[in-house]
C-alpha cells in the first residue's frame, strides 16, 4: 500500500487525497506554530518555491501532539502560516501523528519503518517518492534546506 492511498483533510476542511499527488515526491512534515522549530516554515516555503513547479509537494500537517504547541484551530493556523511565513504549500487540518489516535498515514509510516520512525517532536520530515513509498526521514533538528534533505529531494525529483 503506497502513501498515495491515504486521504487527509485540507486546512480548509475539504478532502485531500494523496493520490492527487501521485507521481510527485512529497515532503511530509508535522508542524506547529509555537515551537522552537517553527522558523523552519521559511525553509519549507523555500523548497516549495524552488521545486514545486518541478513536482515536489511540501505538505504541512499541523499537530498538537508535542508540548501542546499547536493549540489553535485551522483558521488561526492558516492565518499564522500565511502572514508570518508566506506559506503557500498545502496544509492539512490538525492531526494526531503519534499513538493510537494518529492519522492512518502516520500509523502506516510506523508499520513501514518501525516504531522508532514515529515523529519525536514537531517538524519531523518524511520524503515519499513518486511511487508513494517512503524514501527517507529526518528529525526536527535537520533543517528543510539542509544538504541531506535538498540532496534527497533532488534525487527524488530526478527519479533516483
Amino acid at each position: 500500500m503506497p502513501a498515495t492511498d491515504f486521504t487527509l483533510t485540507s486546512i480548509d476542511g475539504t478532502p485531500l487525497p494523496l493520490k492527487d499527488f501521485a507521481g510527485r515526491p512529497i515532503l511530509l512534515v508535522n508542524v506547529a506554530s509555537a515551537c522552537g522549530f517553527t522558523p523552519q516554515y521559511a525553509g519549507l516555503q523555500e523548497l516549495h518555491e524552488k521545486w514545486g513547479s518541478k513536482g515536489l509537494v511540501v505538505l504541512g500537517v499541523p499537530s498538537n501532539d508535542f508540548g501542546a504547541q499547536e493549540p489553535g484551530g485551522e483558521g488561526e493556523i492558516k492565518r499564522f502560516c500565511e502572514t508570518r511565513f508566506g506559506v503557500s504549500f498545502p496544509m492539512t487540518a490538525k492531526q494526531a501523528v503519534i499513538g493510537g489516535n494518529a492519522h492512518p498515514l502516520y500509523r502506516w509510516i510506523v508499520e513501514q519503518l518501525g516504531e522508532g520512525a514515529a515523529p519525536k517532536w514537531n517538524f519531523h520530515k518524511y520524503l515519499i517518492g513518486r511511487d508513494g513509498e517512503l524514501l527517507d526521514a529526518w528529525p526536527s533538528r535537520v533543517a528543510p534546506t539542509s544538504k541531506e534533505i535538498v540532496g534527497a529531494v533532488e534525487a527524488a525529483l530526478a527519479g533516483r
